[in-house]
């Protein structure tokens, strides 16, 4: 028997303003990280990528078509404030003015995140998610768009901020690039999570009515083996990139044992530990308690065996499957067992790690109310027929297998309790994507890049099929 999500279970598709929207020097928006980062690096150009600034009513068409209600966009900052700070930009207001019109003439609520990846580049040469500049600018932002978009009913902070803070200071695979500051990363996961107390404090003194989240990347972790040696490596990454933040964001307090994680990595690099004060653990335990939702973006799972050496990341950019490779000190080294699939990106395809994650914060973090799957999905290269035609559909039946996987995986979840409220899959169209440029493709939706026409894929109407019945498609 198949089986089924529940019957107000929301269906979704997610992207991100700089992932989609292209338009990178229209209309007054101001430069960002990554900007000066893909042109030194010359591979590729986050223009046109969707052109979703210009086309968003198509791809709300679509996506209104074939069962989507719900959507993940995100507000670019430099679109309103061209400089992170300082001078509105009038033309940006009104896009998002007109993009969240639109999603209400296609019944989609909007999810909008404020950050996603993109700090304006004056904030990122101050020091990112390092400087006070930085934090202070980024209240005052969300501030602002909580006054001016009222008809947005769901805020999300932050996008993912694991990513961030660990592949710009640990792997180096996102501006400024460095590697191996552990103590950098927890800072900056540190300030991440402060700064996001904030804004969700800020939100619920101004009695807007909506309802403010976090979108947390969680990709379990497993030890390789049983031993004690690689289930403490299996503990270390998971303190690096999940625990902090979920001690954090939905407990509201930093547990005795993740900070002697952390300590430990940090000895074991020679590197001081982050700091913080009891006024900050104030403001960050209060947001516990307010916090309306989780989001939890996951893809793929991880496993550690033990490791002395020295630290060393190749990031598989390309789709060259078995190219990756991660080893921390500290830490330990990222190690696959026999017969795990993956992509060609190395992603494991491991959809009990979907429900372990669900059940962890379910289990371990009772305070967050509501839970959604903000992101998942599969990357895959996939190209346009020669003979394409205007009602072309794409197959791409290894997305459906995918999705088949793990939303029973999140349906079992539901049934041991977990309140998982909806899923939004990366991506609702092909978008641009940070390290990849554009030969990974996620979206329900074909976009023919050179001519910016979109073809609907397979997995669309499995998708609509879902959206329509709840009940999970063979």
């Amino acid at each position: 028997m198949n089986k089924t999500l529940p019957k107000d279970f929301l269906m979704g598709g997610a992207s991100a303003a700089y992932q989609v929207e292209g338009a990178t020097k229209e209309d007054g928006k101001g430069r960002v990280l990554w900007d000066d980062f893909l042109e030194k690096q010359g591979r590729f150009s986050p223009d046109p990528a969707a052109d979703f600034y210009h086309r968003y009513d198509e791809d709300l068409t679509l996506a209104e078509e074939y069962g989507v209600q719900v959507i993940r966009v995100s507000i670019a900052w430099s679109r309103i404030f061209p400089d992170g700070a300082g001078r509105v930009e009038p033309r940006g207001v009104a896009y998002y003015h007109k993009l969240f019109a639109d999603c209400a003439k296609h019944h989609i609520e909007p999810y909008v995140t404020l950050h996603h990846f993109d700090t304006p580049e004056r904030l990122h040469k101050a020091g990112d998610w390092l400087s006070q500049e930085m934090l202070t600018d980024f209240v005052k932002y969300a501030k602002f768009c909580f006054k001016e978009f009222p008809e947005v009913k769901y805020w999300i902070t932050i996008n993912e901020p694991t990513s961030m803070a660990v592949q710009q200071y640990t792997s180096g695979t996102f501006p400024p690039a460095e590697q191996g500051r552990f103590d950098k990363t927890f800072q900056a996961e540190h300030n991440q999570i402060l700064v996001h107390s904030k804004i969700v404090n800020a939100y619920k003194n101004m009695n807007l009515g909506g309802e403010i989240g976090i979108v947390h990347a969680l990709q379990t972790v497993y030890p390789y083996s049983d031993s004690q040696e690689d289930k403490h490596a299996a503990d270390l990454q998971d303190a690096l990139e999940n625990r902090l933040y979920l001690d954090g964001t939905l407990a509201g307090e930093y547990h005795e044992e993740t900070l002697e994680l952390i300590k430990e990595i940090l000895n074991a690099n020679n590197q001081p530990m982050f700091k913080y004060t009891d006024d900050e653990m104030e403001e960050i335990n209060r947001a516990a308690h307010n916090l309306d939702f989780v989001g939890v973006n996951n893809y793929f799972s991880k496993w550690l065996r033990a490791y002395n050496g020295a630290s060393e990341t190749i990031h598989n950019g390309t789709g060259a499957k078995g190219t990756s490779v991660s080893r921390l000190h500290g830490i330990g080294e990222e190690k696959k067992p026999e017969g795990i699939e993956t992509t060609d990106w190395d992603w494991s395809i491991y959809p009990r790690g979907m429900h372990d994650i669900l059940m962890r914060i379910h289990d371990d973090y009772p305070l967050v109310p509501d839970i959604y799957v903000t992101e998942n999905g599969i990357g895959l290269k996939e190209k346009l027929p020669e003979n394409a035609k205007e009602n072309t559909i794409i197959n791409d039946d290894k997305r459906i297998d995918y999705l088949k996987k793990y939303f029973n995986a999140i349906a079992d979840a539901i049934a041991d309790g977990a309140n998982v409220k909806g899923y939004f899959i990366w991506s609702l169209q092909d978008q641009f994507s940070w390290t990849n440029g554009y030969s990974k493709r996620y979206g329900l939706f074909f976009i023919d890049f050179p001519t910016q026409k979109r073809y609907v894929k397979k997995s669309a109407f499995w998708f609509k099929k879902l959206s329509e019945t709840h009940v999970i498609p063979d």
